[in-house]
């Protein structure tokens, strides 16, 4: 495994529409566990394929990414993630993002939503997420279609954070 290069806003590959995989094999594999290794070394908690410059609609996560204990991480890997159900409650969180560095914003989303996706092996699977699982499913799955959590907020909030993500920029140049 490896760790691969990270996009970040404002990148054009953020904001692309990824493509169905026609099925996993063993380069998807490998795909997979790079992500997840670029995920933990950048310590996330989940990634999309477009962060890393990879137009597939395929993602990874761990709603516990612990780097003290490792026995207690859930990594999980879906390819062609889709929700096909949404609660009507939804629940606000504050969110971040790994292309977006050092940023969040409190983000609304779906309390609850039921997702349909193909597992590590190949296989079809479906999973009703709630919570934190379900924020970072809907996270993730909008980076697929080119969507940004930023993309959520009102006008002004999104120019207040993209003016604190320049300046974010500038220092780090600096350094």
């Amino acid at each position: 495994m490896s760790v691969m290069k990270l996009y970040t806003y404002p990148d054009p590959v953020l904001r692309q529409k990824c493509q169905k995989i026609t099925g996993v094999n063993d380069q998807t594999r490998h795909l997979l566990d790079d992500m997840l290794e670029t995920m933990y070394a950048d310590k996330g908690c989940g990634l999309a394929a477009p962060q890393v410059g990879v137009l597939q609609r395929i993602i990874v996560l761990d709603p516990n990414p612990s780097d003290e204990d490792l026995t207690a991480r859930r990594p999980m890997y879906l390819v062609n993630p889709e929700i096909i159900w949404r609660s009507e409650e939804t629940i606000l969180f504050d969110e971040g993002c790994l292309s977006l560095p050092d940023q969040r914003a409190e983000v609304e989303r779906f309390k609850q939503i039921r997702v349909r996706y193909i597992n590590y092996f190949g296989d079809e699977q479906e999973m009703l997420a709630e919570g934190l699982l379900a924020i970072i499913l809907q996270h993730e799955i909008d980076h697929l279609d080119g969507i940004l959590y930023i993309d959520h907020l009102s006008r002004l909030k999104r120019t207040r954070l993209l003016k604190k993500l320049e300046k974010y920029y500038t220092e780090q140049e600096k350094k």
